[in-house]
């Protein structure tokens, strides 16, 4: 069962984290030092750092967001791939009717 950890422990370790990001080659590297610092999982403050990222970053799109703009595409697919199946029946069925191929 994952612990909860108050909000001035995130707080605490997001500003070790900025503090300390460039120092380090990746974020992965700079979440390690700062959880062996504070006694946290490193799992922990980095997911807590992609969810500030996520949230921060101008134009970006919350998970929820991405799943439905997913089934939307999926569902835009599916009525254009229905909209050329008429498209081609509505066309052979007028050449049907048409008297002058007759």
């Amino acid at each position: 069962m994952p612990k909860k950890y108050d909000a001035a422990t995130q707080e605490r370790a997001l500003r070790m984290f900025d503090d300390q990001a460039g120092e380090y080659a990746s974020v992965t590297a700079a979440c390690a030092a700062v959880a062996g610092r504070l006694g946290l999982p490193k799992d922990t403050i980095r997911g807590w750092v992609r969810k500030r990222a996520d949230q921060s970053a101008p134009g970006a799109l919350s998970a929820s967001e991405r799943e439905e703009i997913k089934v939307l595409r999926a569902k835009v697919r599916r009525l254009e791939e229905d909209n050329a199946v008429l498209r081609s029946a509505a066309v052979f069925f007028a050449g049907e009717l048409d008297p002058r191929s007759r």
